[in-house]
């Protein structure tokens, strides 16, 4: 194999890469359409945007999708390392004109209340991008001033490089908030003020916005085409397939959003800010720098067989309404690992792809869908039957949900489901897990050797009743971030499942290890044929 080579430092994201930091002060503050806006805005003015979101959420990545054309890609100093971090960016900023990378929660909010890791700062610092913090406006003028000179000051490392208003009320509130700005801080920019716009509000449900490809929709529609609502240049394979056609963020709408972004905020400045480095000083950049190693460009693997396998061993990603939370990056792994993605619907489709190996069931609404989930029993039946056989399935939070007997909704009514591991999830209206989660493999399986640890997260509003003992091994075991651990999940045949939304990009031969366990099946159904 030929070793990897040094990326050009021009090109990283110490470099070339345009971009900024869409910030917030607190969850809620306006961020999401403030760079919604932007991105609108640019788009419109003819540039190629590339979004990014810090933090694990799969929902606000959608809307971004849909508005800029380009599938978003997370990152998270939790879960990732920083060389990961540096070289996922780096390979989708290099043929962009501006990056935008959305904040998560308040601009120092993270995995702990002393320390950055997980934070929109601890990202900033990495990628080297300036930051342009958005401040909610509503009921205050002059105490804006005081909110913001505190974000400026809580780190001296990290430059604040602007700031935006959202929730503005009229001229005389814009007019007081750009006299207290002049007076309290006359070196920091006031960037724009966003005018209150109920019709470009974003609806919510219970774990957050509401999917891009949902808004318009009815329950029981199956979306077919675009999640963008645009092409995406130089994506692979399962960037391409099983994309959903979005609704909300259509043509008419995206040339509003642009609008408002275009007389509220200064683009022009803003423009030249995304090509500035973010620190206020060389030496707080030259340590970021420092302290990461070389990014690194490592060529595609060669064709191969393996068993009799031919390289492409076929997986089936489930992949609808219900079951739509997928980091881009997992699917890109097990593609880099030899894996053929193929995606299917549980809701309407009556039989598994052809010629699959191996399934992938990520999470999702299938609270949201269980009837349609129910009915469809030919594919409960194929999946149940297909993983009996010894197929590897790997499923995660609403994935898990499905192979259980059964799903009951938050009115007690119960909806059968594949049926193959014991017990039933229960919705309830509140939510039962959030956060951060470091996973360690307790037994060889179809991610690894036992030992193997990996990164994501959790958050559910259902619980697992009505287990049978000794029916499954624990898959995991599960450390919070305060390093609370617990056993979690089910481990059973070539089946893993459980709660935790996993990123491979926290341990990439994770990714290997299923295609390989898919190709193993393959070869040995071959030779029973």
């Amino acid at each position: 194999m030929t070793p990897c080579r040094e990326a050009d430092r021009d090109n990283g994201p110490f470099g070339k890469a345009r971009g900024l930091v869409v910030a917030g002060t607190h969850s809620g503050c306006g961020k999401t359409l403030a760079t919604l806006g932007l991105a609108a805005a640019f788009r419109e003015r003819g540039l190629r945007v590339q979004g990014f979101k810090v933090g694990p959420d799969f929902i606000d990545p959608t809307h971004l999708a849909a508005v800029s054309g380009r599938f978003v890609h997370n990152l998270d100093g939790w879960i990732l390392s920083r060389d990961v971090v540096l070289e996922l960016f780096h390979r989708y900023a290099r043929d962009v004109d501006v990056c935008l990378v959305e904040g998560v929660m308040g601009l120092f909010d993270g995995a702990s209340g002393s320390e950055e890791s997980g934070s929109t700062a601890q990202m900033a610092k990495w990628l080297g991008l300036p930051v342009v913090l958005v401040v909610d406006a509503r009921s205050q003028a002059r105490s804006a001033a005081a909110l913001v000179r505190g974000f400026r000051d809580f780190d001296p490392e990290l430059r604040l490089a602007g700031v935006i208003f959202t929730q503005v009320g009229g001229p005389s509130h814009e007019a007081l908030l750009r006299e207290a700005m002049a007076a309290y801080l006359p070196e920091l920019p006031c960037l724009g003020l966003l005018p209150r716009r109920p019709d470009l509000v974003l609806p919510s449900r219970h774990l957050g916005l509401v999917m891009a490809a949902d808004l318009g929709r009815s329950p029981t529609e199956k979306s077919s085409e675009d999640a963008t609502g645009g092409t995406s240049g130089g994506i692979s394979r399962a960037e391409n397939q099983g994309r959903e056609q979005t609704t909300f963020w259509d043509s008419q709408r995206r040339e509003s959003l642009a609008a408002w972004a275009e007389q509220g905020l200064d683009l022009d400045r803003i423009q030249r800010i995304s090509a500035q480095p973010g620190f206020a000083n060389p030496a707080s950049a030259g340590r970021a720098t420092e302290s990461a190693s070389p990014l690194r460009i490592c060529p595609k693997v060669a064709p191969r067989v393996v068993s009799g396998v031919p390289h492409g061993v076929t997986i089936g990603v489930a992949r609808d309404p219900a079951f739509c939370f997928y980091y881009q990056e997992n699917l890109r792994l097990l593609e880099r690992a030899g894996a053929r993605l193929v995606f299917f619907s549980p809701l309407t489709d009556e039989r598994l792809p052809e010629g699959v190996a191996g399934l992938y069931l990520g999470g999702g609404y299938p609270e949201l869908y269980s009837d349609g989930l129910a009915a469809n029993h030919a594919l409960r039946e194929a999946i149940r039957t297909a993983a009996q056989e010894g197929m590897p399935v790997y499923a995660e939070c609403g994935g898990m949900m499905y192979l259980l007997s059964e799903l009951e909704d938050v009115d007690g009514k119960r909806f059968p489901m594949v049926g193959l591991l014991p017990g039933r999830a229960k919705m309830l209206s509140r939510f039962q897990a959030l956060g951060y989660r470091k996973v360690e493999l307790l037994a060889d399986s179809v991610l690894g050797p036992v030992g193997t640890v990996l990164r994501g997260h959790e958050f559910h509003y259902s619980k697992l009743e009505g287990l049978s003992e000794n029916a499954c091994e624990p898959a995991f075991r599960v450390a919070d971030r305060r390093d609370r651990e617990s056993l979690a999940g089910f481990r059973h045949s070539n089946v893993m499942a459980s709660y935790v939304h996993l990123h491979f990009g926290s341990h990439p031969p994770a990714a290997a290890a299923f295609t390989r366990a898919c190709e193993r099946f393959a070869a040995n159904r071959n030779q029973r044929i």
